[in-house]
């Protein structure tokens, strides 16, 4: 599996940073299988250099905050007026929690049954598992003001066999996210609350959290992502890696592969 960083700031669109979005592609049956990890505001702009939308498999979304679905409306958009309309072709399977199908027709104004490109919307719930081609999804409880979803993704690894990428979407540290976690290859954790030490309760982990995050489950690799784009990451990278050293910082554009 490849994991490509479309953006990866928290919170809010940076000025050189899109929010949350994530591609996540493995080679099987003799094609390449593209699975998006969130589409928030600004990285539906950036994801068209690197993908055509209309070749994804499926998007994962983890939660209802616009740093991570609201591009959704837009992608709708591109599909019925751009290069896509003219091809047939199934709808796009799009899977997160409860509500997401209502989140995204409020962002885009539409009415419930007008408007928006038709999407497979499928409610996933805590615990369930999914197979899209070569990846098995399954979802865990995320610690988050609203109904929040992070995703354990195994699939084909880089050098054989099977490997296992895990991201967190956002929360606050709790036993769901690190039983999910547990010894995964790629661990993608938010560090939304950077590095202060004063932690409201479940919204967001620190850097600090988010490495001991990775211990606990005994992750290899902890890529740290969605650091507020007004915080220098270089502190928050730190304090992650003081608990866990095999820890990288999330920037657009890169590729880690498993």
């Amino acid at each position: 599996m490849r994991l490509t960083v479309i953006g990866c700031a928290g919170s809010v669109a940076g000025p050189d940073n899109p929010a949350s979005s994530y591609l996540v592609e493995a080679d099987a049956d003799g094609r390449t299988w593209r699975l998006l990890l969130d589409l928030g505001s600004g990285s539906l702009g950036p994801l068209q250099a690197i993908v055509d939308p209309a070749r994804l498999d499926a998007i994962l979304i983890s939660h209802g905050h616009l740093d991570h679905c609201a591009d959704l409306a837009s992608l709708s958009v591109l599909f019925r007026y751009g290069p896509a309309q003219a091809t047939a072709r199934a709808p796009l399977p799009l899977w997160g929690p409860t509500g997401i199908d209502e989140r995204v027709r409020q962002v885009d104004g539409a009415s419930a049954d007008a408007g928006l490109e038709p999407y497979d919307w499928f409610a996933f719930a805590p615990g369930q598992k999914r197979v899209l081609g070569p990846f098995a999804v399954t979802a865990a409880r995320a610690w988050h003001p609203v109904p929040a979803l992070a995703y354990r993704i195994e699939g084909p690894g880089e050098a054989g066999g099977r490997a296992t990428l895990v991201f967190t979407g956002d929360t606050d540290l709790s036993d769901d996210v690190v039983t999910l976690a547990h010894g995964a290859d790629l661990l993608l954790a938010e560090a939304g609350w950077a590095d202060r030490d004063s932690n409201p309760p479940g919204i967001h982990l620190s850097g600090r959290q988010t490495g001991q995050l990775a211990r606990r489950a005994g992750a290899k690799v902890l890529v740290v992502t969605h650091v507020p784009s007004w915080v220098d990451p270089a502190a928050t990278l730190a304090q992650a890696r003081a608990h866990h050293s095999e820890t990288l910082l999330a920037r657009p554009g890169i590729v880690v592969t498993v």
